[in-house]
């Protein structure tokens, strides 16, 4: 059984009070026993203006978030799946890549998923526009890495709307999804919980949310309400708002069983058009 955290921020422009912040956060998730600790999407930068991510963007492989990151895997010995930070697309594009990266205890760097489904929205309801696909170059490629925890599928945000991904995930292996966000107030709200729990339940997986939670200082508000949820969509733990964690444990055996006995999985036809 292992023990894993979702850290829940309100990030700001500045990205060094955001990883002091991150570090703060990581440190008590693992006195509370967590040897997997996950940060949400644009943990080390909610920038004022969208430009923000392409003035601030890291090559691959260099910079300072990235060491960081490695170098707090290292210190607190402990996995860290860190949200997404802005990673130069290899293009030239002048955009950037939503760049999740994976670090394990030894502060290696072990895998990397870039967002494939980018936020372009009007907000129903609302004056909020998105249009993440100004800035940002979609990835292509999901991504199910094995791990002490069992094999990780990574997702971020918007990718969660889409179940189509996860059945790709699920075919390679996926045990427990793990998702950073900022999802807004207003889609929080309304869907935040529901897709979560239909992930977990549709996939026989456990599903690790971080999300960002607050006011921020570009006017965004965000939902908060990390949670991590069970294979059989009960909600172990949920932070509803402020900076924190939630934590728990994870029974690969648990779950295993429970594809064993109820074999939803097994039962799966392919429907041809």
């Amino acid at each position: 059984m292992s023990r894993c955290a979702a850290i829940q921020m309100a990030s700001s422009p500045n990205i060094s009070s955001n990883l002091i912040e991150a570090e703060r956060l990581i440190s008590d998730a693992v006195k509370a026993g967590a040897n997997l600790v996950t940060l949400p999407e644009n943990f080390a930068l909610m920038g004022q203006n969208e430009l923000d991510k392409i003035n601030q963007k890291e090559q691959d492989g260099s910079g300072p978030i990235q060491d960081f990151l490695a170098n707090t895997a290292k210190k607190y010995a402990v996995w860290i799946v860190a949200g997404t930070m802005p990673i130069a697309d290899p293009d030239n594009t002048g955009k950037v890549m939503a760049a999740c990266l994976i670090y394990n205890e030894l502060g290696e760097r072990v895998a990397r998923y870039d967002k494939i489904h980018l936020f372009d929205v009007h907000v129903p309801g609302s004056e909020e526009i998105y249009r993440e696909s100004d800035t940002i170059t979609k990835g292509t490629t999901p991504l199910v890495i094995d791990s002490p925890f069992g094999k990780l599928g990574i997702a971020v945000c918007y990718d969660l709307r889409f179940p189509e991904l996860f059945r790709t995930m699920l075919e390679q292996g996926m045990e427990v999804l793990i998702i950073p966000a900022a999802f807004t107030q207003k889609t929080g709200s309304a869907h935040w919980e529901l897709l979560l729990r239909a992930r977990a339940v549709e996939n026989l997986c456990y599903v690790i949310a971080p999300n960002q939670g607050g006011f921020h200082v570009n006017g965004r508000q965000t939902f908060g309400h990390s949670m991590i949820v069970d294979p059989w969509g009960a909600v172990m733990d949920c932070l509803k708002s402020n900076a924190g964690f939630v934590v728990a444990d994870i029974d690969l055996a648990r779950l295993h069983k429970l594809r064993e006995t109820f074999p939803v999985l097994q039962h799966r036809q392919i429907i041809c058009g």
